[in-house]
This record gives structure tokens, sequence and C-alpha cells, in this order.
């Protein structure tokens, strides 16, 4: 199977692996004990913690939780005041906010251009008029594109309204802004184990508890799973230090795919995006079709969250696509174990499954 699905879920480190198994195995002790072994598990993901946390701003905490959904969920039921988010938010963000509007929560989600980048005119605008909170997605996880979070961090600020930034798909790769209030970001998105994410919560910012209990974290209660939070910290301890490589890799990688790509339309901005996700359009393409043609190469229809559901992206619908250049799109993902190699078989299945389909019957 060639694995071209990396905004989906990224492949679990080895390294990350080997540092899990004997939390897995061996360690079982529960890191919210008092006793020796209880300790020791606390220690380790102490350490975890302040690994993840070298890649997000100074003058905070960070928080463990299940996952990205449960960090933006809590960040959002969590604040006060009216929330602005963006047309091209993860459902994470978006299904939240609706759930907080039917509460009686003020809501307003501004557009996004063609490109899939918000207007800061319009922004500025809605902004002007105060916010509790606005949430952003720093690059969208179905094309790629960055949003000019510090822009609109700085926006927010002059208006007393505090920023959440979905980290997700950038964390490790590109710089989070020191200008966030409340970052969310998840393991195996950094090739790290699932069921972990986490909430960087900047010092002076207060949230209602999601969950109610033990208050293990500080404002989030649930024990910790000490191998997770390893995993996690290893994971995101390599992303630092591959960091560069990386994104070498990547820019290849990238190169490689437009180039067989030449006559597919690209979603959203080229200048303005993380070049290990590529979405791209054919006029006609039969997706479904497509995907069953193919099925030794794993890519994406849209995002993994909205699957089966049968509805156009909402994120290419919002940039203005029509229903039919929607369902003609696919994503294609690639990063740190993604060979050369892998990546052209991949695009000649794909090209050759899509080529078919243009052939008189």
């Amino acid at each position: 199977m060639i694995y071209l699905d990396y905004q989906a879920s990224t492949p679990l480190a080895p390294e990350a692996f080997e540092a899990m198994v004997p939390w897995l195995r061996d360690q079982f002790a529960n890191p919210h004990s008092a006793s020796r072994m209880g300790r020791a598990a606390k220690a380790t993901i102490e350490v975890a913690r302040e690994q993840i946390a070298a890649l997000l701003p100074q003058g905070g905490r960070l928080v463990f939780t299940s996952g990205a959904t449960e960090a933006l969920n809590w960040a959002l039921k969590g604040s006060r005041g009216s929330i602005v988010t963006i047309a091209s938010e993860h459902a994470a963000v978006l299904d939240t906010v609706r759930a907080e509007g039917a509460r009686g929560r003020e809501v307003t989600v501004l557009p996004v251009r063609p490109d899939g980048r918000i207007d800061l005119w319009v922004a500025r605008r809605v902004l002007g008029q105060g916010a509790g909170v606005l949430a952003t997605m720093l690059v969208n996880n179905e094309i790629g594109v960055l949003q000019p979070v510090p822009e609109l961090a700085r926006i927010a600020r002059q208006h007393g309204t505090q920023v959440l930034c979905d980290a997700v798909q950038a964390y490790g790769r590109i710089a989070v802004p020191d200008t966030c209030d409340m970052v969310a970001i998840s393991a195996h998105k950094i090739h790290g184990p699932k069921g972990i994410g986490a909430l960087w919560i900047r010092d002076g910012v207060t949230l209602d508890p999601l969950l109610d209990g033990g208050e293990q974290e500080h404002g989030r209660s649930g024990t910790l799973s000490p191998a997770l939070c390893v995993g996690f910290g290893v994971a995101a301890r390599l992303m630092k230090e591959r960091h560069a490589a990386d994104t070498a890799h990547v820019d290849r990688l990238w190169d490689m795919a437009t180039e067989r790509l030449r006559g597919w339309t690209i979603n959203g901005s080229v200048e303005h995006r993380y070049r290990g996700n590529l979405n791209v359009r054919r006029r006609g393409l039969d997706v479904n079709r497509l995907m069953s043609d193919c099925r030794n190469v794993a890519f994406s229809a849209g995002s993994a969250c909205a699957s089966g559901s049968g509805r156009p992206s909402h994120v290419l619908k919002a940039i203005g696509l029509l229903d039919a250049d929607a369902r003609s799109s696919i994503r294609l993902g690639f990063g740190r174990y993604t060979t050369e190699a892998e990546l052209e078989k991949g695009l000649n299945e794909i090209i050759a499954a899509a080529d078919a389909q243009q052939l008189p019957a």
C-alpha cells in the first residue's frame, strides 16, 4: 500500500513506538498515584510535556487531552462571549460553534476568498464590533492553505478578543504565532500515537471545565496514559530535530507531484500553503471510481472526518467550487516516510486511472 493520506493521519515514528512499549507492557502505574511507580510515571509525563511545549509559545501551560477535538471543544465551550470563526474550519470547530449558537451564544462565520484565505478587511470589520474568541486554523486540513494568523491575532488583540488557533496540521511544521491565546494540537498528525492531543493555554486565560472529575490536569479531569504522553513527546522532539530535513523532503515531493499533475487544478492558494498537502481537481473526474481503481494507493476525497457523508467538501464549497468540481477533487498528503519512488508509483496509478475515465466506452 502506498500511503498518501498524511492529513488524515501520519505513520507512527519507530522511535515513538519504542519509547511507548515499556509504559504499555511493564510500567503500568497510575501517574496520579503517590506511589513510587506513580511518581515515576508522572515524571516521564512531565518530560513529554516539556518536549511538546518546546514547539509552542512561551508563557502558557500545556494540558493533555484525548485529542484535538476535545481541546477545541474545551477552548470554545469553556470561553466566554461571542464566537467568530471561518467557513473553512474543521468540523470540530464548526459543529461546536453551531452547538454553542443553538444554546444562545452569538456566532459569526466569516467567508474565505477563492484562494482559501480570509479577507483581513472583513475580519477587521467584524472583530471591531467585539467578540469573546476568534477560532482559526493555521493550516487547513483539506487544502493546506495557511491563514494569516499573526495578522488576525493582532486585529483580535486590539479589540480584546482571545485567539484560539487550530494548529493540528501546522504544529512542528509551521511556527505557531506567539500572539495566540490557545492552541490545539494532536499527536497522530506528527508521527505520534492516536488518542492524545493537547491544549496550550496562555497564562492568565481561564476556561470553564469541559469535564468534571478529579482535576488531574489542572482544568482537565481524567487519568493520563503515560505511554501516549511519551509517544507524543518523542514525536514532538523528532519534529524539532528533523524540521529542516522534513521540510526539504516535502518540498522535493511537492515539486515531483505538481510536475506529474500538470493539467490538474490546485485547490487553494499555491503561495500560502503547507506543501505536504496537495488538493487537486480534474474536470469530470469520478473520484469514487478513481479510489476503487487505485486500491493500492491511500489518498482522500476530502477530510477523513467527513468521509462517507456523500456531501461535497464544505471547504471546497467555501472557496467557491461548484458541487461537480468539489466532487472531482482529491487530496494527496505526503511527508517524512514517503519515498520519491512511492510517490511516483502512486501518482502513475492515479493518473492512469483518471486517464482511463476519459477514454470512449
